[in-house]
């Protein structure tokens, strides 16, 4: 393998300034004496909340209206179906848990806020699977709403693209200039605690802001359900990246010698991880594992070209796909409501 084959291409990864964004900070790990405050808003703490609330409801007696399933087999859609019941109690059951997640989020958007890199933020997008559900969608409406009323001068919202499909777009976002010549499509990968998503993604350049470019392939591994090693995990990783190749090729699509990686934890500019890799199959922040350059031994070339590799934080990549929202503000973030909470601020470029 080449030296060129294997170097970022224009910036390197982890980045803190791209074409369009200066990134302020990302991957704040705020902790306090019970471990890390992020964590209060994550997945996990939100059904937590749930099983929480099932709780009292067994000490006092009552009717379980979830059922006798246990809390990590109900699904967001069944809590969204109670949510508009007819009977006042079980509706206003499932508002008590929305209520209380919101809290949680809206408490530790505060404890962001005081951070130096987060100063003056004025909008931050919400992203993660919760996101995608209306039980988060009002989570982050009522959470927006507590700290709009303290004059903060900040509102939240939902990520405007599909969970499964912010960070790919995000990824887009990340490839130099010279992608955008000669070639309609690239790939991307976003690699989180639970589940591995590679998708092609269109660009469609009309308007050249990336506003319109969309996932058209798309191929969702959920590796915690098989704990692979890491070696397992990049090998099937390479695996997805060539069906979509294929798939790009099937299409007679011009396909970008390209591939957007999105990963947990603090990016180093050579491609290794310092460190946050901790949900990751195997040992990921290893000084003797890169996995940009174990993506170019499996896939050295893309159509004709060598192929080039540029990796940032999981968080910052779903960030990105937020950038045609954003023009209406300055300073702008992401938290993304997964394993953990993924955090990154941006600034807007000219």
């Amino acid at each position: 393998m080449s030296e060129q084959a294997a170097a970022p291409p224009v910036a390197g990864h982890g980045a803190a300034s791209l074409t369009s964004v200066v990134i302020d900070t990302y991957n704040a790990e705020l902790r306090d004496k019970d471990g890390f405050i992020g964590d209060r808003a994550s997945k996990k703490a939100f059904w937590s909340i749930v099983e929480t609330w099932r709780d009292r409801l067994r000490e006092l007696g009552d009717e379980d209206p979830i059922g006798e399933e246990p809390t990590e087999e109900v699904s967001k859609r069944k809590l969204e179906k109670l949510l508009q019941d007819e009977r006042p109690e079980v509706a206003a059951l499932i508002h008590g848990m929305v209520e209380d997640f919101a809290q949680e989020l809206a408490g530790v958007t505060r404890r962001f806020l005081k951070l130096k890199g987060w100063k003056d933020t004025q909008r931050i997008a919400v992203g993660g699977g919760m996101s995608g559900s209306r039980i988060g969608q009002i989570a982050i409406a009522r959470a927006s709403l507590l700290l709009r009323a303290e004059a903060l001068g900040l509102e939240l919202v939902p990520i405007t693209h599909d969970p499964d499909e912010a960070a790919l777009i995000g990824a887009a976002h990340l490839a130099p200039s010279w992608i955008f010549a000669g070639h309609d499509s690239l790939l991307a990968v976003d690699i989180g605690g639970t589940n591995i998503r590679v998708g092609l993604v269109e660009l469609n350049l009309k308007k050249k802001d990336l506003s319109a470019a969309k996932v058209v392939g798309l191929e969702v591994w959920a590796h915690s359900e098989e704990e692979p090693s890491r070696e397992e995990a990049v090998k099937r990783m390479a695996g997805m990246l060539k069906k979509m190749v294929a798939l790009a090729k099937s299409e007679k699509r011009m396909l970008a010698p390209f591939i957007g990686i999105g990963c947990p934890g603090i990016i180093e500019e050579d491609g290794s991880i310092d460190r946050g890799g901790q949900n990751l199959p195997g040992n990921w922040e290893s000084s003797r594992f890169n996995l940009p350059r174990a993506l170019v031994e499996h896939l050295p070339e893309i159509g004709d070209h060598a192929t080039a590799v540029l990796m940032h934080n999981d968080a910052v990549v779903q960030g990105l796909s937020e950038i045609p929202n954003m023009q209406d503000v300055e300073r702008w973030g992401v938290l993304t409501i997964g394993t953990g909470l993924g955090n990154a601020r941006f600034t807007n470029r000219g």
